[in-house]
């Protein structure tokens, strides 16, 4: 007879864990068992990581999952490994051998990978590809990858903000390529990869993937499930970062009381400020964050507002701020 299962009690949890997520773990999975460690009500990731692929993930809780979308959108910084001389079903050691060619170390010159990484810095275009989640009719393209069937993807345009490559070999002898690559948002490292071998001639495939950072947030300051999950209950939430972590490339603005209130009812405030596209708001006492807006012709223009009830639990489970009052002096 099985034994019944504990009921997790949930509670509100505001904030955002950096997250080194592990070799072979989908990022809804991450996500889930996170997500049970903190007794999480509300939660979310900022766009997945694929099983093979490691490193940073930053998972949202509560408040924080309104501001998810501008890590979706963020810049990317990956680390990865292309072996030579193999091309595969799936762009990644996952898939099926299609092709192999011998490869000569000594023709990849510095100068020819020199030539090759400014062909693929800046703009470029890219097939999406066939085992990835990017949808067609309603259906994942995986999906019709699993299933025998190849459809038409167009091109995409991404930018690749810098790009390092550098010859090396895997503990196999192997000979491959190491990448560093700095991207915007929708690239495909896999592709890249491939499309790199295929430009040196001799094809290519993934083994290894490690995001390092996204959107200013490092792999140095993530935390492990392994981690987590050794952490006495009472210390797990201070690995949170607050939500305004997500914020840091917006302008910073900050209201006094009468204009926090104001805004907060979804009024727009005017003032001395320039114009800005992307603006973190704060009220002034006690220090809290409002949500975001935009500024145009001196006027501040609520986007995403956090409620009273998220400001208030935040307030409440930061102690160095509970010192500075209350939601109702907001």
């Amino acid at each position: 007879m099985n034994a019944p299962r504990t009921r997790v009690q949930r509670r509100p949890v505001h904030g955002v864990l950096l997250l080194d997520k592990p070799l072979g773990l989908s990022s809804n999975d991450a996500l889930q068992k996170a997500k049970w460690l903190l007794r999480a009500e509300k939660a979310g990731h900022t766009g997945t990581l694929d099983p093979l692929a490691t490193g940073v993930l930053p998972l949202c809780f509560g408040a924080a999952t309104k501001f998810s979308q501008l890590q979706l959108d963020a810049a990317k910084t990956y680390e990865a490994i292309a072996v030579l001389g193999t091309t595969t079903t799936t762009g990644d050691a996952e898939g099926d051998v299609v092709q192999r060619c011998d490869v000569d170390p000594a023709q990849l010159t510095p100068e020819r990978l020199a030539a090759v990484q400014l062909q693929f810095s800046g703009p470029i275009r890219q097939v999406p590809p066939m085992h990835s989640a990017l949808k067609k009719d309603g259906k994942a393209l995986y999906e019709y990858a699993r299933a025998g069937v190849t459809v038409e993807r167009d091109a995409r345009d991404v930018t690749i903000h810098a790009l390092k490559l550098t010859l090396d070999h895997t503990d196999k002898a192997q000979v491959a390529i190491k990448m560093i690559v700095a991207c915007s948002k929708g690239t495909y490292i896999r592709t890249l990869g491939e499309d790199i071998g295929a430009a040196l001639g001799c094809g290519a495939h993934l083994t290894f993937l490690r995001r390092i950072d996204t959107g200013g947030l490092g792999v140095e300051r993530c935390v492990t499930l392994a981690q987590l999950e050794a952490m006495p209950e009472s210390e797990r939430l201070a690995s949170l970062q607050a939500p305004e972590s997500l914020l840091a490339q917006h302008t910073r603005v900050t209201l006094d009381s009468d204009n926090t209130a104001r805004f907060l009812s979804g009024l727009r405030r005017r003032g001395q400020w320039p114009d800005a596209d992307a603006v973190a708001v704060f009220s002034e006492a006690p220090v809290a964050l409002l949500g975001v807006g935009h500024i145009k012709d001196g006027e501040l223009v609520p986007d995403r507002l956090l409620s009273p009830l998220e400001i208030q639990q935040i307030l409440e489970g930061t102690p160095h701020l509970q010192a500075s009052g209350t939601l109702e002096k907001l």
